[in-house]
């Protein structure tokens, strides 16, 4: 029972990430949404803002990292999940790692880019990771944006 509640929370967060990836979309940026989680509580949300602040650092994991370290008032998140819809780049990893984040929850997993090919290390050795939450509706999202950039 503890695992269909767990997987129910990780697809209703997972949802509120969508909705941050689809507005980074519609601002022209690549749709990528986070949100992070405490206490069963969102205390951040944010999507890419690399094209709007021209800034190659300011991927939606980055800002969410940012975000809710402020709403706590301290720069660790030992008590937090992180939900992305795309797999983190190795830079987000490290900083993910350097927050101490307790979970980190992705959809769909980035062949290219991701951190568990480059940097599989990166999180703090006590973050866990559940992989693959609506993992089909996260990949279509960035499949069908690329489609539409070329």
């Amino acid at each position: 029972m503890e695992k269909d509640n767990r997987q129910t929370k990780d697809e209703k967060y997972m949802r509120m990430a969508l909705a941050e990836a689809h507005a980074a979309q519609e601002a022209g940026e690549i749709p990528v949404g986070a949100v992070v989680v405490c206490g069963d509580r969102i205390i951040a949300r944010a999507h890419n803002l690399t094209e709007t602040l021209h800034d190659v650092t300011a991927h939606a994991e980055m800002q969410a990292i940012t975000a809710a370290a402020d709403s706590l008032g301290g720069k660790y998140l030992k008590d937090c999940t992180l939900y992305v819809t795309v797999e983190p780049c190795t830079m987000c990893a490290g900083a993910l790692g350097w927050s101490q984040v307790s979970r980190v929850v992705y959809g769909a997993p980035d062949d290219k880019r991701g951190y568990t090919q480059y940097a599989p290390s990166a999180l703090h050795t006590r973050t866990t990771v559940t992989a693959g939450v609506l993992e089909d509706e996260c990949r279509r999202l960035m499949q069908d944006f690329f489609k539409d950039k070329r």
